[in-house]
């Protein structure tokens, strides 16, 4: 009974050997591709060899997840290599320190995505922003943690995307905005930003499926719809932020106008005060205007 157990652990440990071994020669192959220099390189194994040299990247690198994941729960051999798993074997770079093999912004992503590859990752290769050479660590922050969310390299998202989008956090601070500089919403409640089939990177296949996410209210369905809300909420509000009411990209009245141009009703300014710029104008009795479910709301004026 003793051999046969000891039979099976010998068998057992073998086999982890034999599976570590084919992990290891697979990721030196992948290295190899990404760059040839790699070629005959070997994992070195032991971060304590890289920290001799570099102890204050070793300081900032311990405070981020990925210091956590592979130090004190590697689920597989490529986190157990810890420092090699983003920097390739380095056996080379231990006898030559000046030898550093340094990567491109694709190639920096391509390392990335050895782990992250599903989920909301799935989209990246040819994204907008992929395409406009946008990579990884152009928005996280590996060896350092400057946010608490996601490794991002800005404190929070907007900071983060308002790198490039500085448009966009202007509108966000407008008199009428989702609540973004609050917090309380952002960029990604509404984008993927590593790719989606939807225009703008959308969350959802359409802009309403996004909206409707929060908005379930305007969903429907209605016994009378409103065809531009049907179609699509850009018509009538500017999601990143207006100066208008309720985000609306015009004054209320003249927005109904430029669909709603026939003469001798109230929605001409002339015969309306309270359609100013500064009234609801036509909601004051339209009031249900995303759709209704009166039998008399065919005008949404209940």
């Amino acid at each position: 009974m003793k051999i046969k157990l000891l039979f099976y652990n010998l068998v057992f440990i073998l086999a982890i050997a034999f599976l570590v071994s084919q992990s290891n020669s697979q990721n030196e192959n992948f290295w190899v591709k990404l760059n040839p220099a790699f070629s005959g390189a070997t994992f070195v194994m032991d971060k304590e060899t890289c920290v001799t040299c570099h102890d204050g990247d070793s300081e900032s690198y311990s405070h981020t997840i990925h210091s956590r994941v592979f130090e004190k729960n590697p689920g597989n051999t490529l986190e157990a290599s810890n420092c090699e798993s983003c920097h390739g074997p380095r056996s080379y770079h231990i006898e030559d320190p000046d030898n550093k093999f340094s990567f491109t912004e694709e190639q920096y992503s391509l390392i990335c995505q050895q782990c992250h590859q599903g989920g909301d990752m799935m989209s990246w290769k040819g994204s907008l922003h992929n395409n406009s050479e946008v990579g990884c660590i152009s928005c996280h922050s590996v060896m350092e943690k400057k946010s608490d969310k996601a490794l991002l390299s800005k404190e929070s998202e907007l900071d983060l995307c308002a790198t490039c989008h500085s448009d966009v956090k202007a509108k966000a601070m407008r008199m009428s905005s989702h609540p973004i500089m609050e917090g309380k919403v952002n960029c990604s409640s509404c984008h993927n930003v590593h790719g989606s089939s939807a225009p703008g990177m959308l969350v959802k296949a359409t802009t309403n499926e996004t909206c409707y996410s929060c908005h379930q209210e305007k969903r429907g369905p209605f016994i009378w719809e409103h065809s531009p809300v049907r179609e699509d909420c850009l018509t009538c509000h500017d999601p990143h932020g207006s100066n208008n009411k309720a985000m609306l990209v015009t004054q209320n009245a003249s927005l109904c106008i430029s669909c709603h141009q026939y003469g001798g009703h109230i929605n001409e300014y002339r015969y309306n005060r309270v359609s100013t710029p500064y009234g609801d104008g036509c909601v004051n009795c339209h009031t249900t205007i995303h759709g209704s479910n009166h039998p008399s709301g065919v005008k949404f004026t209940r």
